[in-house]
């Protein structure tokens, strides 16, 4: 989906997700090659008028890094509020940030970042007109590449090196 909010100024609600896979001597992020901004970067997009922001999270993963929803986890703090009468609860982010889009930085978009977990290869290829340049980077990886920003950067060493060992892992499925 495109842009909702066109104007200067005006932000877009978009949605991240970090996949760590947890199937190597040591925890990797995947990340996928964006044509357009030229760097490596998380999953994830906008949040269509149709969806909430897990829903867009569990599309965006299965467009862009070939894995059905149910075939993860997902990182939660172990302290957060798991229901509420007469609402859906969501997913905690991982973050909530604003930042100006990389291309055009008097727009930006306000996004809810997710960690996952994965313990082997996506049961599928992304879809068509999607990038499939998947790569997997260990933390020194991330930390050196320089085809990475720094605000992916950031929270994947957050995920790392503090998420990932005190969250827990529960099932994408507990969430709609």
């Amino acid at each position: 989906m495109s842009h909702i909010h066109t104007k200067p100024g005006q932000h877009d609600h978009t949605v991240s997700i970090y996949l760590v896979r947890t199937d190597f001597d040591e925890p990797k992020i995947m990340l996928h090659f964006h044509s357009k901004m030229k760097i490596y970067a998380q999953f994830g997009g906008h949040i269509e008028l149709h969806e909430n922001p897990w829903k867009a999270a569990a599309h965006e993963l299965r467009e862009e890094a070939g894995y059905n929803i149910n075939e993860l986890e997902l990182l939660q703090p172990k302290q957060r509020l798991k229901s509420i009468s007469g609402a859906v609860v969501h997913p905690q982010p991982v973050v909530h940030a604003t930042m100006g889009f990389p291309t055009d930085r008097s727009h930006f978009h306000t996004d809810s970042v997710y960690a996952v977990v994965a313990n082997k290869p996506p049961s599928h290829l992304p879809e068509d007109g999607e990038s499939t340049d998947l790569q997997l980077f260990s933390r020194s990886e991330i930390v050196h590449h320089k085809n990475i920003d720094d605000i992916t950067r950031d929270i994947a060493l957050y995920i790392l090196d503090e998420c990932l060992f005190t969250w827990e892992r529960v099932p994408t499925t507990l969430f709609k």
